[in-house]
């Protein structure tokens, strides 16, 4: 069976990471030995010894990662790998170093979706450090193929999810809402996603804050940790919605707060695929998102949701009073975006993902 090793530099748990973990558990389920390489602290760290994975710290206070390098390289001497998957642009420069000369496939997943000052280095980069690279929609993909990153190399793999198996019920929605102190008539809106500049919280703030005369029932929900960098910003624009916005905090169970919601928001200014949409729409929410990057991907305008322009709170504003203007069409909508979410199932990820490392290794 096929030993592979999961790269990831960062400290946070994110989009990113959690689709390394599904990715992981799935593999497990498949029979695969795997080795999760992340720094040492990190949340990655943490969530994957709790999970039963491998793990491989890399070491603190390492400048360049050089000492971090040399400790994974001879691990991978002693354990040779077939696979080495690189999560994020740090971990793929750490992998193309700690195993160059080793008979291994190395692969990069890439989730964002800003482009390189130096188009020469990305070049260099992606044709060079890896043989395979995974683009989460067809949006990353063609930022790749404009980069000058080969395009026979890239394989588009969309961010997988767990479906649930059940719709969430009455009761779930009531003891969500009783738990909120809300009732059936306030119109709640939800947005799970780290709180950074180009998800668009702040937006989605002013967007209600535009519907205190014409939604004045409207409530709006946020989960992430809040960063201490961004933290200002949205606690000025909470405290000019009072009563409107609430601050959830990280919460790791989402199955009461889908259920608890009407309407689901993606509000970003910037974004690879958007699973956090995916998630709501899984669990049979419409999604009222921007159209930016792979969003228009999974959420299909009049029929699982609404599209609108990014950067705009009136329009995001419009598109939620739409929504609550008509629950029928509101709850057909969701009942589309479970049949869509369908599409983006982790079993689906896992199995094309697998079928891309073997015909790596079979060239």
């Amino acid at each position: 069976m096929l030993r592979v090793v999961h790269l990831d530099t960062s400290r946070e748990l994110r989009g990113g990471q959690r689709q390394l973990l599904t990715l992981a558990r799935g593999l497990r389920r498949r029979g695969y030995e795997q080795l999760v390489v992340c720094p040492e602290g990190s949340a990655l760290e943490t969530r994957a010894r709790q999970e039963g994975f491998r793990v491989f710290a890399l070491p603190p206070h390492d400048p360049g990662q050089a000492n971090g390098i040399l400790q994974l390289r001879q691990q991978l001497l002693a354990e040779p790998a077939q696979i080495l998957h690189a999560h994020d642009g740090r971990g793929q420069t750490l992998a193309w170093l700690a195993s160059l000369g080793l008979p291994v496939r190395r692969v990069a997943s890439r989730r964002v979706t800003f482009l390189p000052a130096s188009r020469a280095r990305h070049r260099f980069i992606y044709r060079h450090t890896c043989h395979a690279v995974i683009a989460v929609s067809e949006y990353v993909r063609r930022l790749l193929v404009s980069s000058g990153v080969p395009e026979a190399r890239i394989e588009v793999i969309p961010d997988g999810i767990e479906i649930p198996a059940e719709l969430p019920s009455s009761e779930d929605r009531l003891r969500a809402r009783v738990r909120w102190g809300m009732g059936e008539q306030e119109f709640v809106i939800g947005h799970v996603g780290a709180f950074a500049p180009e998800k668009g919280q702040d937006i989605a703030i002013q967007a209600v804050r535009l519907l205190a005369e014409r939604l004045p029932q409207a409530r709006l929900l946020l989960v992430g940790e809040l960063p201490r960098a961004f933290a200002a910003r949205i606690e000025a624009e909470v405290r000019a919605a009072p009563v409107r916005v609430r601050l959830l905090g990280d919460l790791e169970d989402l199955r009461d707060f889908f259920a608890g919601l009407d309407l689901f928001l993606m509000p970003s200014r910037a974004e690879g695929l958007g699973s956090s949409a995916l998630r709501a729409m899984a669990h049979g929410r419409a999604v009222v998102a921007s159209r930016v990057g792979g969003l228009p991907e999974i959420v299909e305008e009049g029929k699982t949701g609404w599209l609108v322009p990014a950067e705009s709170p009136r329009d995001l504003a419009d598109a939620i009073l739409a929504a609550a203007s008509d629950r029928v069409r509101l709850s057909q909508f969701g009942a589309n975006a479970r049949e869509q979410a369908r599409r983006f199932s982790s079993d689906i990820m896992r199995e094309r993902t697998e079928a891309l490392y073997r015909r790596l290794l079979a060239r």
